[in-house]
C-alpha cells in the first residue's frame, strides 16, 4: 500500500512538473516570441520564421519525450481511457468520445496546444519515434497551429496599433 502511495505521489509530481514546463514554454513562445516576430517581420515572413521555430521546438520536445520513455504529461494515461471497459457510465461515455472524435481532437489540440502534444496524443506508437502517419499528423498540426497563431498575432497587433493611433490622435 505504501509503495502505491509513493508511486502515485511520484506520478503526480512528474506530471505536475511536465505540465508546468510545457505551459511555460508554450506561453513564452505563443504570447511573447510569436507576437514579437510577427511585428518585426510581418505576417508572411514572421509566420514562416515561427513555423520553422515551432517545428524545431516541437521535434526537440518529442525527441526528449521519446528519449525519457516517461509519460510526464499524462498523455498515455488519457489515451488508455479509450479502452475503458468498465461499468461506469461516465467512463463509457469518455471512452466513446475519445474513440470517435480524433478529427475534432486533432483540430482542438492543434489550435489550443502545439504539434508535439497533438502528435503525442494521436500517435499509435509509444516512445518509439514517429511513423509515416504520425509525421502526417505532426506536419498537418504544424501548419494549422501556426496559421492560427500567425493570424491571431497579426490581428492582435493590428488591433493594438489601431487603438494606439486612436488614443494618440485624440
Amino acid at each position: 500500500m505504501i509503495t502505491k502511495v509513493h508511486h502515485f505521489k511520484d506520478r503526480i509530481g512528474e506530471i505536475t512538473i511536465g505540465l508546468t514546463v510545457i505551459y511555460l514554454l508554450n506561453t513564452l513562445f505563443d504570447y511573447l516570441l510569436y507576437p514579437f516576430i510577427i511585428y518585426k517581420f510581418g505576417v508572411l515572413r514572421g509566420g514562416i520564421v515561427m513555423t520553422f521555430l515551432s517545428f524545431v521546438a516541437c521535434i526537440l520536445i518529442m525527441k526528449f519525450y521519446d528519449y525519457s520513455k516517461r509519460d510526464w504529461l499524462g498523455i498515455e494515461a488519457i489515451k488508455s481511457l479509450k479502452g475503458y471497459d468498465g461499468s461506469k457510465k461516465i467512463g463509457k461515455l469518455t471512452a466513446w468520445v475519445i474513440k470517435k472524435s480524433d478529427p475534432i481532437v486533432f483540430l482542438f489540440l492543434s489550435i489550443k496546444y502545439d504539434p508535439f502534444i497533438t502528435t503525442a496524443y494521436l500517435r499509435d506508437t509509444k516512445f518509439n519515434g514517429m511513423n509515416k502517419r504520425e509525421w502526417s499528423i505532426f506536419l498537418s498540426s504544424l501548419l494549422i497551429s501556426n496559421a492560427y497563431w500567425t493570424l491571431a498575432c497579426y490581428m492582435g497587433i493590428t488591433l493594438f496599433e489601431w487603438g494606439w493611433k486612436a488614443i494618440v490622435n485624440v
